[in-house]
């Protein structure tokens, strides 16, 4: 089991090495949040299906695969902040529809953005009425640190969140998510059931494994994570990379 399990962290890391040093190449700062999620995806941590579109006609593929409704998104290395920039839109249900905010979302992001290395992630909608988030963090003394907390808009206005140093082990993990003042929005409560502590805690060690393994990585920022049913989904990633 442990050589099992050496070989998928090798993969991961091999994975997402390539992805790095592509952007480090181009000069990038941060990574796409397409390209983020690529990374979470490699050590396994769940995130939205989705697809990369750099025309109409394959925003249109993209959705048929998936089925709507979908969610829109600009997508580049330096589109860190779309929804304040109106460059996401949610709950695209008809074909219609997709075609005329895909138009719109173009002019808005200019002319240049996706010959400039820029285009639009076609999302799959998560349903889930509960948001948490996860996080690193590099400090200059302690090196990566890992973060839980409330995600979405709740993030800025509680502040509930907690820290561990990495390596993240389970029993951190779910000292971690008991550790924050709304640990119960995890429980069976409102007809929901519990979240699966299970995948969230190897959500959380795996941020750590990331940190361990690039010291490239100054920070990652996973929020939200919508709770579908049982399972956090990554719904929105960044990494930012370091000098």
């Amino acid at each position: 089991m442990a050589r099992v399990a050496a070989r998928a962290r090798n993969s991961a890391a091999k994975r997402a090495g390539k992805i790095i040093a592509a952007a480090r190449a181009s000069g990038q700062k941060s990574l796409s949040e397409f390209d983020s999620k690529r990374i979470l995806k490699a050590y396994g941590i769940p995130v939205t299906r989705e697809y990369f579109a750099v025309n109409l006609a394959q925003a249109r593929t993209a959705a048929k695969r998936l089925g709507f409704p979908v969610v829109l998104k600009a997508c580049a290395a330096d589109q860190a902040h779309k929804t304040e920039h109106g460059l996401v839109a949610v709950n695209i249900t008809t074909g219609k529809e997709l075609t005329e905010t895909y138009r719109r979302l173009e002019r808005r992001a200019g002319r240049n953005f996706v010959g400039g290395g820029g285009g639009f992630v076609v999302q799959e909608m998560v349903p889930g009425e509960r948001e948490i988030m996860i996080g690193m963090v590099r400090d200059a003394q302690f090196g990566p640190s890992v973060m839980f907390g409330l995600g979405g808009i709740f993030t800025e206005i509680l502040r509930d969140v907690v820290f561990r140093v990495a390596p993240v082990r389970k029993r951190d993990a779910l000292a971690m998510v008991r550790g924050i003042q709304g640990h119960r929005i995890l429980d069976g409560i409102r007809g929901m059931k519990p979240v699966d502590l299970e995948v969230l805690t190897k959500s959380i060690m795996a941020l750590g494994r990331i940190g361990l393994d690039f010291d490239e990585i100054a920070e990652i920022d996973v929020n939200p994570l919508i709770v579908k049913g049982t399972k956090p989904v990554a719904v929105d990633a960044l990494v930012v990379l370091g000098d």
